[in-house]
C-alpha cells in the first residue's frame, strides 16, 4: 500500500491492520503528516500541528497492538475543530480577539475520543465564531476545496472536510447550528453527522442550544458510526445531554426492503441547481436499487423558515457575541461586524414567533415521518460557492448564473437545525460541473440514530464513495 493510499484508509480498515501487525499507527501517522505537509500550503486546512507529539502518541498505540491492550480507535489520527477546547492548546476561534487563547480544559466530546485512543495531530479552520458557510478569517486565511481550490470547502467546520478529502486526517470533528457538519460534508464528498439534539454532550453555553450540535465526519458512513458510538451519552457538565445511550449498528442489513423514503427537491421554495437535481435523482435510484420505495412529498414550507432561524440566531448565537462590536470591533471580520449590527434589530417578539414558525415546519413533517421511514432532499442547492464568500450576499454560482443571494438561499441544512431532535447524516450524492461534490441528507424521526444509519449504510454499499474519495487529490498544478 502506498503512502496515498493510507491516507485515504478509513478508521475501520486501518483498526483492522492494526490489529493483524499489516499496518502500524505510526506508518498511518506519518502518512498523513506528510500529505499534509504537502498539501496544507494550497488548502489551509489547520491551524496549528502536533506533529511530533502525535507520532509519539502512535508509538504508543503499536505498542497497545502488540500486547493486546488496544482501545476503539488506538492509533486513528484525529483533527479537531479549533472550537473545540483542548488542554494546552490554543482555541482561537479564528478571530483575532482569541489568537493567543490556550485552555486549560478538554471537551467531553474530545476527552472521549482521545480515551478511545485517537490521536490529535492538527486543529482545523473555521470561520470567525463559525459565522458563514465558506471557510475564511483576518486570523487564518482562506481554506480551500481540495477538489477546486476556487471553492470553499463549506463551513463551518470547513478544515476538517478540506483535511478529510485531501486525506491529511482519519477522522475529524465538526460543529452544527446551521448546517456546518453537513456543509462541508457535502462540498468536500464526504460525510458528515448532526446527532439529536442532546444525543452528544454539547460545549456549554450552547449545550442550551437546541439548534447548536457537535459529532463525527469522516470518509465513511462506517466510520462516522464508530465516532458516535464513542462520544455520545449522557454527561453531568450538560443537562441537556440524554440519560439514553443509542449504540449504532454499523453492521446491519443493507437492505431497504419496506423502507418508506420520502424526498423533496427544494423544500418547496429553493432554486436548485441542474447537477445538484440529477445527482439526487440518481441518489435516489440507489435508494430503489436496495428495494426502498421512494415518493416526492410537499411539505408546505416557504422562506419565512430563512427569517425565524436568523431571529433564533440574533437572540443566542449573536447575543452572545454582542459586547465585541464595542471593546474588539477593529479587530472582527466584515461578516461578523454585519452579522451582529443585524441582529440588534430582532426583538424578543421576532424571537416567539421564530419558535412558532419551527412548530408549524414540525407540524408538517412529524406527520410525515410517521408515515415515512426517512426523508431525503440535497444537502446543498449548489456546488458553486467561491472560497471567499461572506455574509450578507454570497455571489454564489447557479445553474449557470452568479447570484447575490444569502447563505440559506443555497444551502438546505439549517431547517434541520430547526427541526433539532431529528438525526441527519449528509453523504456524497456525486460531482458537480466544476469538479466539486454535491450531497444529499438522509433524515429520521426525532432521536432515531439507527433508521438514519440504516440507511445511509445501504446507501453506501451500493453508491461507490471510493472513485470520489480517492480521486480528491489535489488537482493538476497543485502535488
Amino acid at each position: 500500500m502506498n503512502a496515498s493510499d493510507l491516507c485515504y484508509l478509513s478508521a475501520e480498515e486501518a483498526i483492522k491492520q492494526f490489529s493483524s501487525g499489516d499496518l502500524s499507527p505510526v506508518d498511518l501517522m506519518q502518512a498523513s503528516i506528510d500529505r499534509s505537509e504537502a498539501v496544507e500550503s494550497h488548502i489551509n486546512a489547520f491551524t496549528d500541528t502536533y506533529f511530533e507529539k502525535a507520532l509519539d502518541q502512535a508509538r504508543q498505540a503499536e505498542h497497545r497492538y502488540l500486547k493486546g491492550s488496544q482501545r476503539p480507535l488506538e492509533g486513528i489520527p484525529l483533527a479537531v475543530k479549533d472550537e473545540f477546547r483542548l488542554t494546552g492548546t490554543r482555541r482561537s476561534s479564528s478571530s483575532l480577539v482569541y489568537q493567543n487563547r490556550i485552555d486549560t480544559e478538554t471537551d467531553v466530546l474530545i476527552q472521549r475520543l482521545l480515551d478511545a485512543g485517537a490521536i490529535v495531530h492538527a486543529k482545523t479552520t473555521t470561520p470567525e465564531f463559525c459565522l458563514l458557510g465558506s471557510c475564511h478569517s483576518r486570523l487564518w486565511g482562506i481554506t480551500h476545496n481540495p477538489w477546486n481550490l476556487d471553492i470553499t470547502p463549506g463551513g463551518s467546520s470547513g478544515g476538517s472536510g478540506a483535511a478529510l478529502a485531501a486525506g491529511t486526517t482519519t477522522i475529524a470533528t465538526g460543529t452544527d447550528i446551521g448546517g456546518s457538519i453537513r456543509i462541508p460534508a457535502a462540498l468536500c464528498g464526504v460525510v458528515g453527522y448532526k446527532p439529536p439534539y442532546g444525543r452528544n454532550p454539547e460545549i456549554s453555553p450552547f449545550n442550551l442550544d437546541f439548534y447548536s450540535h457537535s459529532g463525527p465526519m469522516a470518509r465513511s458512513v462506517v466510520d462516522v458510526g464508530l465516532m458516535q458510538n464513542i462520544i455520545s451519552g449522557v454527561h453531568n457538565r450538560d443537562i441537556a445531554s440524554l440519560r439514553e445511550r443509542v449504540i449504532i449498528d454499523t453492521n446491519c442489513a443493507t437492505d431497504l426492503t419496506n423502507h418508506k423514503i420520502a424526498y423533496s427537491m427544494d423544500l418547496g421554495f429553493m432554486e436548485v441547481d441542474s447537477r445538484v437535481r440529477e445527482n439526487t435523482l440518481a441518489a435516489l435510484d440507489v435508494f430503489r436499487s436496495v428495494g426502498a420505495t421512494v415518493e416526492e412529498v410537499e411539505l408546505g414550507w416557504d422562506e419565512s423558515i430563512i427569517d425565524a432561524a436568523h431571529h433564533y440566531w440574533a437572540h443566542g448565537w449573536a447575543a452572545s457575541m454582542l459586547g465585541l462590536l464595542k471593546a474588539e470591533r477593529e479587530n472582527l471580520c466584515d461578516y461578523t461586524i454585519w452579522f451582529l449590527e443585524n441582529a440588534l434589530d430582532s426583538s424578543p417578539r421576532n424571537y416567539i414567533e421564530s419558535l412558532k414558525t419551527t412548530v408549524k415546519m414540525y407540524d408538517r413533517f412529524g406527520p410525515l415521518l410517521d408515515e415515512y421511514d426517512t426523508f431525503v432532499c440535497p444537502t446543498l442547492m449548489t456546488s458553486g460557492v467561491p472560497a471567499d464568500a461572506a455574509w450578507p450576499h454570497h455571489e454564489i454560482e447557479i445553474n449557470g448564473a452568479v447570484r447575490k443571494v444569502i447563505e440559506e438561499d443555497w444551502s438546505a441544512t439549517f431547517p434541520f437545525n430547526m427541526l433539532s431532535r431529528c438525526p441527519v447524516i449528509s453523504v456524497p450524492s456525486g460531482l458537480a460541473d466544476n469538479g466539486v461534490p454535491t450531497g444529499i441528507q438522509i433524515v429520521a424521526r426525532s432521536y432515531d440514530d439507527q433508521t438514519a444509519f440504516n440507511a445511509a449504510l445501504a446507501y453506501q454499499q451500493k453508491f461507490d464513495f471510493a472513485p470520489f474519495v480517492l480521486d480528491s487529490r489535489i488537482k493538476p498544478g497543485v502535488t
